[in-house]
């Protein structure tokens, strides 16, 4: 496939998911480390694929207590990111890349307490001061959402 020709959306497939950028007032942000990674563990923002039975939100709030034990409230709407895969980085087998859209929203912590995911696809969720965040291995998301939380 020529990237620089038009690629028709049935020619790759679309994962949908969304993502919540939570802080507190330590200026920590709270990230959970994905264990799928192909080189290794690396830190991301609590979330992921949303089902097709659900609201993006319904899937945010899903995936943040799933991932680190907290209920959550979504403030507002951050950014929708989209960012596309090589079919040779998949972690599928196949010959068709992806185009991930990412949904990110602001929310706030209202319930719950910290909790390792079982059995998921992280392993633990952390309190990570902002300042060394970028410094951890983590995917790109966590550099959207540093970015939008500098503005």
């Amino acid at each position: 496939m020529n990237v620089s020709e038009p690629v028709p959306y049935t020619a790759y497939d679309t994962r949908l998911a969304s993502y919540a950028v939570i802080t507190d007032d330590q200026d920590r942000i709270l990230l959970a480390l994905w264990n799928e990674a192909a080189d290794g563990p690396r830190w991301t923002l609590p979330g992921g694929g949303v089902e097709l039975d659900e609201t993006v939100e319904a899937g945010a709030v899903r995936e943040v207590r799933e991932e680190t034990g907290y209920d959550v409230r979504l403030d507002r709407l951050l950014t929708v990111d989209t960012y596309v895969i090589p079919a040779s980085r998949r972690h599928l087998d196949t010959d068709r890349p992806m185009k991930a859209v990412r949904v990110l929203f602001a929310a706030t912590v209202v319930g719950g307490e910290l909790t390792a995911e079982v059995d998921g696809t992280t392993d633990e969720a952390r309190w990570i001061p902002l300042a060394e965040a970028a410094r951890l291995p983590h995917v790109s998301l966590v550099d959207v959402a540093l970015r939008l939380l500098a503005r």
